[in-house]
């Protein structure tokens, strides 16, 4: 029964050899391997062998079984995908191939990969901060006053168990980016000229103008001389970057619990596109951002000496520019996962 095994063997590797579609490989199987396949009725007749030698026949058939099958879903999958040229029945090299499906960065991961571009070319540093951040860094060290509304649980993700805590050990998401600014100026030493992209969270109804997610792109110079007008050509770096064109700037004053003195900065485009309000043309002044020098008691919170280093700061809303280039008139979009929308970009 061993020479009738490896004769049927012989016979199996021919055929498999054989195969060039799905049809020859489904008659193979079903000649050796099914209900009256030549392989099955031989595989019956072990019962009537000697127990001396129906061990080893046993073993010898069930490995050929195994290899065999092996061979076979392997020339299967190659059949089904095409990945073997050989086995492929027709390949006609005139039919044009099929264009691969590729996503694409998502809006604001464009906008903040080319703002990061026009400042690393600057002479800036790219900084990340932690997400999860304490009263200490997001309030304290950036001088709000403790009955400031920004603290209560209206505006502010407070971490549940820290109600009753205090300064560090009162845990938040963090509502803003300039508390991570705080501990980059405690982990280097100044001058420091760095950009501070990220995602924000505020306790907030959502609607086509507000999220409780979004993004913010912060920027802060400090050196023992920080001439104002450096400010300015910051900010303007970063709108004409986004716009294309040099974009009309103006600054006012404003009151921000970090900064001192404080600037309310607007920008006024010179192209009629909708903005954040269907039907809306932006060509009147707009609020953008926060700026102006660090306030004296930040900077003393971060270790550094008013009286010796000088500085400017941004805070950029960065889901309103991406909604101004973009003529985009519901910021909720952007967190859809509407494949239709981001296909856009």
């Amino acid at each position: 029964m061993k020479d009738e095994l490896k004769k049927l063997q012989n016979e199996l590797e021919d055929a498999i050899k054989a195969v060039t579609s799905l049809d020859t490989l489904r008659e193979i199987e079903v000649a050796f391997f099914g209900r009256k396949g030549k392989l099955t009725n031989l595989l019956k007749n072990l019962k009537d062998l000697p127990d001396s030698v129906r061990k080893e026949v046993g073993a010898l058939g069930n490995t050929i079984k195994h290899d065999a099958q092996v061979l076979l879903n392997d020339i299967k999958v190659k059949l089904e995908t095409g990945l073997d040229d050989e086995l492929v029945d027709v390949f006609d090299p005139t039919v044009p191939g099929k264009k691969p499906l590729i996503g694409s960065l998502h809006p604001h991961t464009q906008m903040i990969n080319s703002l990061n571009e026009a400042f690393l070319s600057l002479g800036f540093e790219i900084y990340d901060g932690p997400e999860i951040s304490s009263e200490a860094f997001v309030f304290d060290n950036l001088n709000f006053p403790d009955d400031h509304p920004a603290r209560e649980d209206m505006d502010t993700y407070w971490l549940a168990g820290s109600e009753s805590k205090k300064a560090s050990d009162r845990m938040c998401l963090r509502p803003h980016l300039t508390g991570g600014s705080i501990r980059y100026m405690k982990e280097n030493q100044p001058p420091f000229r760095f950009v501070y992209p990220g995602r924000v969270f505020r306790s907030e109804a959502t609607d086509a103008k507000h999220e409780k997610t979004f993004y913010q792109y912060e920027a802060l110079m400090i050196d023992k001389h920080m001439p104002f007008s450096a400010g300015q050509l910051m900010i303007e770096t970063i709108l004409e970057r986004v716009f294309g064109y040099k974009v009309e700037t103006r600054m006012r004053a404003g009151f921000f619990p970090f900064v001192e003195p404080g600037f309310e900065i607007d920008m006024r485009l010179k192209e009629n596109i909708t903005g954040t309000e269907k039907g809306k043309k932006l060509t009147q002044w707009m609020e953008i951002m926060p700026g102006g020098p660090p306030h004296p008691n930040v900077l003393r919170a971060a270790g550094l000496d008013p009286e010796k280093w000088q500085g400017f700061y941004i805070n950029i809303g960065l889901d309103r520019l991406v909604m101004m280039k973009h003529a985009i008139d519901d910021v909720r979009l952007f967190h859809s996962g509407d494949i239709r929308f981001l296909d856009q970009f």
